[in-house]
């Protein structure tokens, strides 16, 4: 083969990926141009009917006329969870009077081990307002489904009868009417968490 076809063959191939990344990229926003907008509301959020750490039987409607931060874990979580929960209850104290119109809920993911008394002791190492919510399986079932929420029970091999779960740690601030006003990431930190907040809330 002569080195000019070898030549061609070469401009072909970078030629043909130069095309087939500008096509999977064709939909992602570029660096520069408009963000891309979305019509409607993002369906996150509903109905549910879970147990608050008093053992009192609450719902969506009862938090009604406040903000709400959610975030989904369980008591055993090793880490995730006390650092996401550390990091709501800074940003809610740091909002000042605007984090007063904010109501932090922790919902367990875990409805075996997580009783209200368990979840009681728990929600009060985080801050003296956070709500935690408890309840069957298919309660929280339903519950972590209407906010989108992914969460796999894992099994220890090692110790039968032990277990986690591998869940999606978000940030949900549902706005007064109980609609989805934005998500963060728990990755987020108190100044960012707060500036997300500070805006959003009016």
């Amino acid at each position: 083969m002569s080195s000019r076809t070898i030549a061609l063959a070469v401009i072909g191939l970078v030629a043909g990926a130069a095309l087939a990344f500008l096509a999977a990229t064709a939909t992602n926003h570029q660096p520069g141009l408009p963000e891309p907008t979305s019509m409607g509301k993002a369906l996150v959020g509903g109905p549910f009917s879970l147990v608050d750490q008093t053992g009192k039987r609450v719902t969506e409607k009862d938090f009604l006329g406040h903000y709400t931060l959610v975030y989904f874990g369980f008591t055993t979580c090793p880490d995730i969870c006390p650092s996401g929960l550390q990091v709501m209850s800074a940003a809610i104290e740091k909002l000042g009077a605007k984090g007063e119109q904010i109501t932090p809920i922790f919902i367990t993911l875990d409805a075996a081990r997580d009783t209200p008394e368990k979840l009681g002791a728990y929600v009060k190492s985080f801050h003296p307002r956070l709500v935690g919510l408890s309840g069957s399986a298919e309660d929280l079932a339903a519950a972590a489904k209407a906010y989108r929420v992914y969460a796999q029970k894992v099994e220890d091999e090692k110790s039968p009868g032990n277990y986690s779960y591998d869940h999606a740690a978000i940030f949900y601030l549902m706005g007064k009417d109980g609609t989805f006003v934005t998500h963060i990431p728990h990755t987020t930190d108190v100044d960012d968490l707060v500036r997300v907040m500070n805006e959003s809330v009016k």
